[in-house]
């Protein structure tokens, strides 16, 4: 069956500041697993006393930022996701399409999606990948913490097979902690189960490569 991918949300915008405001800008997000990352690029020049600002008597401007460019996309039955900013690229699979219940096997699926990971590590020249494993709250969280890390083990195994040998791996597993839906839900549930690669990426959302 051919599923069509979705775009769930693109963002690029360009942040102005007026003094006595604050705002976080290219910070990780609370829900990010240790070790990810986001930044923004330099900011352009603006010019404070440019009549265009409008801006009201007495205020100043602080600095300007720029907010990282966010691309979401979504198999129509959410078996991966991908998110794309100006720093990294991210797939998140659903343990469900890489693994039978509570094993860190691969499946039948598995390489093929994998493998087509890997193609996009390789276009876009990256040197380092981060592979997490994640599971649900379900059973003990000690048993979570040896699942998630062996998925991740059995996947980055995988992607070993089709980048180059000098490649960087950083793997962990995470059991029930950042989830990225609810809980309480079998539908939430089957979203945390995953495992996802996240990479450097030498273009930008809608560039080349």
């Amino acid at each position: 069956m051919t599923t069509t991918p979705r775009r769930l949300a693109a963002l690029t915008t360009t942040l102005v500041l007026l003094s006595g405001t604050a705002g976080a800008v290219g910070t990780a997000r609370a829900d990010d697993p240790p070790g990810s990352t986001s930044s923004a690029s330099p900011p352009p020049p603006i010019d404070a006393n440019s009549p265009a600002l409008m801006l009201p008597d007495g205020a100043t401007l602080a600095p300007a930022k720029i907010l990282d460019i966010k691309q979401i996309v979504e198999e129509q039955g959410g078996e991966q996701r991908r998110e794309d900013t100006n720093v990294d690229v991210t797939f998140a699979l659903q343990a469900e399409v890489l693994f039978a219940k509570d094993s860190a096997k691969l499946g039948p699926a598995a390489t093929a999606r994998i493998a087509a990971i890997a193609a996009e590590v390789n276009k876009q020249g990256s040197g380092r990948v981060r592979v997490f494993g994640f599971t649900d709250n379900l059973g003990s969280y000690e048993h979570g913490l040896k699942l998630s890390k062996a998925r991740a083990d059995a996947v980055q195994l995988e992607l070993a097979k089709n980048l180059d040998p000098g490649t960087t791996f950083d793997i962990r597993g995470y059991s029930e902690d950042y989830p990225i839906a609810d809980n309480a839900t079998e539908e939430g549930r089957k979203k945390n189960r995953r495992v996802e690669v996240s990479f450097p990426r030498t273009s930008g959302p809608g560039g080349p490569g």
